[in-house]
């Protein structure tokens, strides 16, 4: 069988493995709200990491932030700086981040504390308004691209 790195010469590794339903509480959300997949917490091909959504949920499953959405953000940010470390970045080295609010009333309070974290990195960002997040608990998400520089 030939790998990833073979075809690609990149290597692709993933962290922090996990499984949806091991991960999120039960009793958050409605029964359908919660569906069965197998996904890493971050993904570095080569220089590039990739990061799923970060929420109020920290590393280990525990939210942070009920009905308060800077809260949520500043854990998602707490986790987003803990895992590009543990894949040899650094918040330095993020380029997009995508951040996603159930309301726009939300926007100042929340890009306060992005601005806290991001000040001086200049990374370029999109904002969006959204419906809603996996679970209703969820206010706020942000996506977060990086490249760690070859120096």
């Amino acid at each position: 069988m030939t790998t990833q790195k073979e075809k690609t010469g990149i290597k692709i590794e993933r962290f922090r493995k996990f499984k949806t339903e091991k991960f999120y509480p039960s009793e958050f959300g409605e029964k359908e709200h919660h569906v069965v997949n197998e996904f890493s917490m971050v993904v570095r091909a080569g220089n590039h990491i990739f990061m799923r959504g970060q929420t109020g949920f920290d590393l280990d499953g525990k939210f942070h932030g009920l009905n308060d959405p800077a809260e949520q953000m500043e854990n998602a940010l707490r986790c987003v700086r803990q895992l590009l470390e543990e894949v040899g970045g650094k918040m330095e080295d993020v380029c997009k981040i995508t951040t996603y609010v159930t309301d726009r009333s939300y926007r100042n309070e929340v890009y306060a504390v992005i601005a806290k974290h991001f000040k001086g990195v200049y990374p370029v960002s999109t904002g969006l308004v959204v419906d809603g997040l996996a679970l209703p608990e969820m206010l706020v998400e942000i996506d977060v691209e990086a490249v760690v520089s070859d120096n």
